[in-house]
């Protein structure tokens, strides 16, 4: 007897995958989704949890160039690229180059706005409807200067990110010392983002499990995709553990997007996206942490404080898919936060990790249609901001996939600008 075929299968049980499936269900459609390795096994992890429509300007920006030039060849640098041959790696960097200038710079930040702006407020309704205990929190953040002339500089950041909806108000340096007893003196100035939010980002992930499970949805772990084969009504999709049949896929890889860009059908992606690694330490809490998620915005380190524990992350390295902890860089995270908190860790380590992110090359994600490949779908090239634009990302897959009109303009998103 013929199995029946699955509606839609999502490879990636990372954030957006997790999230895709929970969107894909409440919108009528059945799910299974698989993973190579373990649920939110991958970037979705380590990172410091923070919701940040301020994070709309992309890193290709003017001026980034320059900056990547001066720290490019320091190992314990905020960014790192490892001297090898790859020319897959300087093809892209070439091309991220290339879109370090205003007009590029203002069109991406509109599209990551968009998906961020629709995220934060969509997040903070699953949390409330669903029941999701992930450490939630309308926390804010800010982005804290030691540096009078850094500090200027991002000011003209300002008004873009109020044009593009995000509320932000500049601090003065000693105005903030007195409303933050964890920080040294020397602040410079201060920007305070009231919109953002934080969670908890590996307890968000197992919550999103928990709710695809309880929709009826099934999870695959240890279930690697190797390949697949579009047939008339449907696809074959072949697998470590068996050969699925299914109407429609979407693929959430994350940073391993390029690696199986020739199995998906879609090679451009070998060239449109690099892994980032990240890292970050979790450590018991120290007995005085800031009040809000902050950002050492000169050494970018992000310090996040739950009640279940407390990270120092960011970092971005290109090294390709080597998997080798770099402890200098874990090192560089804890001196970054010791210039500026008087209680820069805790006393108890508790996990050191690193993470590979989807980069893209000009910074925004790829959510749509795989060019040529009606029946196959991605979501993918988040960079950093994975967990922050989950939400959304999940929904307007399921809104392309169902043929809903989306919330969010999926123009910006589309993979058939790197085909």
């Amino acid at each position: 007897m013929q199995q029946k075929p699955e509606d839609i299968v999502v490879v990636g049980a990372g954030v957006i995958g997790l999230a895709s499936a929970l969107a894909l269900l409440e919108a009528g459609r059945g799910v299974r989704v698989i993973d190579a390795g373990r649920i939110g096994g991958g970037a979705s992890h380590g990172n410091c949890g923070t919701i940040t429509p301020s994070h709309a300007p992309p890193l290709a920006a003017p001026g980034m160039v320059g900056v990547a030039l001066r720290w490019m060849f320091t190992p314990d640098a905020p960014l790192y690229i490892k001297p090898r041959i790859d020319l897959h790696l300087w093809r892209w960097l070439l091309g991220f180059a290339v879109r370090c200038n205003e007009r590029d710079w203002r069109r991406a930040a509109q599209g990551k706005a968009a998906l961020l702006n629709d995220s934060r407020a969509r997040l903070g309704r699953w949390v409330r409807d669903y029941g999701m205990e992930c450490e939630f929190a309308e926390a804010g953040v800010d982005y804290v200067f030691r540096d009078t002339r850094a500090f200027a500089a991002e000011e003209h950041e300002i008004e873009l990110l109020q044009e593009l909806g995000v509320p932000v108000e500049a601090i003065d340096g000693a105005r903030y010392e007195s409303m933050e007893p964890a920080l040294k003196r020397g602040v410079a100035g201060v920007m305070r983002f009231d919109g953002d939010a934080v969670l908890r980002p590996d307890r968000y992930v197992a919550e999103l499990a928990r709710l695809v499970r309880e929709r009826g949805g099934e999870i695959v772990e240890q279930c690697a995709f190797e390949g697949v084969d579009a047939h008339r009504g449907g696809v074959s999709l072949h697998t470590s553990q068996d050969t699925i049949e299914a109407r429609e896929v979407v693929f959430a890889l994350g940073a391993w997007s390029p690696k199986l860009a020739a199995a998906i059908g879609f090679p451009a992606l070998r060239n449109a996206m690099q892994p980032g690694k990240g890292y970050s330490i979790t450590y018991s809490a120290p007995s005085l942490v800031p009040r809000r998620p902050i950002v050492l915005r000169e050494r970018s380190v992000c310090v996040t404080a739950w009640g279940s524990g407390y990270r120092l992350g960011s970092t971005m390295e290109f090294s390709g898919y080597d998997e080798a902890l770099n402890e200098p860089r874990l090192a560089a995270l804890e001196r970054g936060a010791a210039e500026y908190l008087h209680q820069p860790v805790g006393s108890e380590v508790r996990e050191k990790w690193y993470g590979w992110r989807p980069m893209s090359i000009d910074d925004v994600p790829l959510i749509g249609r795989v060019p040529g490949r009606d029946e196959l779908w991605i979501a993918t090239g988040h960079g950093m901001m994975g967990v922050s634009m989950s939400a959304a990302t999940g929904q307007l897959i399921a809104d392309l996939v169902s043929g809903s009109t989306p919330e969010v303009d999926p123009a910006p998103y589309s993979p058939a600008r790197f085909a």
